[in-house]
């Protein structure tokens, strides 16, 4: 899939053209002021990305350009303009002999933070799948999943900057096992109990929100906004 660097502004005005409109011939795809030549040769473009597909002498979004296309914000503008959305993500803790599955994360943003399993969603994925595949990829480990709740988590810098905005499904991750992966790239994993993970340096800022989610009986969301010192 093309990112946005990618779509020229004449071409993002021809997606415009097709997700409103389901075909189009070549003439009503050109915007205000563009010559034949110049239109052309952003069409053929397209096609390349496999965004727009030519059927007769009518041209329409593809499958991928429909998706691609539904993701600018086309209120009341003429032009394409990429809609900021919060990541989707997934939370997995879990527990063995007493001690928290940890991660010190090694990247940035949040270099040296300590917290849970966590990582992103991928396009097509369940978040069982996700939760499961990220437990993997970074420690080495399986467990049974059990869903206990959804945490959006919006953090700001002390200057009221917005940092980040984060849907996590969170999961207990209940009898871990496998070969355990002490380092992967990008971060460290360690088994901390509770009272040495609440005096680790540098915690999230919801870590006892974190924790609350592993402790509940009840499937919860929680929301809430957070300044971040460190980012």
């Amino acid at each position: 899939m093309s990112h946005i660097q990618d779509i020229h502004p004449i071409q993002g005005q021809i997606l415009r053209e097709l997700l409103f409109h389901p075909d189009r011939r070549f003439s009503d795809l050109a915007p205000e002021g563009v010559p034949s030549d110049q239109l052309a040769f952003h069409v053929k473009r397209l096609q390349e990305l496999n965004l727009v597909n030519k059927l007769g002498d009518r041209y329409e979004l593809t499958t991928a350009g429909k998706e691609f296309a539904g993701r600018f914000d086309t209120d009341g503008a003429k032009t394409m303009v990429m809609e900021k959305q919060a990541k989707l993500c997934v939370l997995v803790t879990c527990v063995r002999d007493g001690k928290f599955l940890v991660q010190q994360r090694l990247k940035q943003p949040f270099y040296g933070f300590y917290g849970f399993v966590t990582g992103k969603v991928k396009m097509g994925e369940t978040t069982a799948e996700a939760a499961l595949r990220e437990l993997a990829e970074e420690t080495g480990l399986t467990a049974e999943l059990l869903p206990v709740g959804i945490e959006h988590k919006i953090d700001h810098s002390a200057t009221g900057e917005l940092l980040e905005d984060k849907h996590f499904f969170a999961f207990r991750g209940e009898h871990p096992q496998g070969h355990f992966i002490e380092r992967f790239e990008g971060g460290r994993n360690m088994w901390l109990s509770k009272d040495e993970l609440l005096k680790m340096p540098n915690l999230y800022a919801d870590i006892a929100d974190a924790l609350a989610l592993w402790e509940s009986k009840e499937f919860r969301v929680i929301e809430r906004r957070y300044t971040e010192e460190k980012y």
